[in-house]
């Protein structure tokens, strides 16, 4: 039971990470258009925020996954993904975003997948 719940949160993580970069993907091909925060942005942010946040819990606490969490790797992912979170609430109204604020939310984004598998 402990590892289906375990794995059923990896799942919503996954989506979540879908949503996020996919809120910001369709959004690339925009040439001199106006980029904003979508709610797949967001609602992507805040999935992967609870998720995580929930999935290394499952692991500090069920001995039956046996798994050893990297704290490290932990509080980089956990801080990259609160800025990511905390930029796309705060512009989450705005009619439109600047391109630096929007590569700068993507670039997080990414890298905190470059860490997820590479780290």
């Amino acid at each position: 039971m402990v590892d289906f719940l375990y794995n059923l949160l990896v799942v919503l993580h996954f989506l979540g990470l879908a949503s996020l970069i996919g809120g910001a993907l369709v959004q690339m091909r925009t040439a001199g258009g106006e980029r904003v925060i979508n709610m797949a942005m967001l609602h992507g942010a805040l999935t992967q925020v609870v998720s995580g946040l929930l999935l290394v819990a499952m692991q500090e606490m069920a001995d039956s996954l046996d798994i050893d969490p990297n704290h490290g790797r932990i509080g980089v992912k956990l801080v990259v993904a609160l800025v990511v979170t905390v930029l796309a609430w705060i512009n989450r109204s705005r009619s439109s975003i600047p391109d630096g604020l929007y590569y700068l939310i993507f670039g997080l984004s990414v890298g905190n997948v470059i860490v997820a598998v590479f780290w």
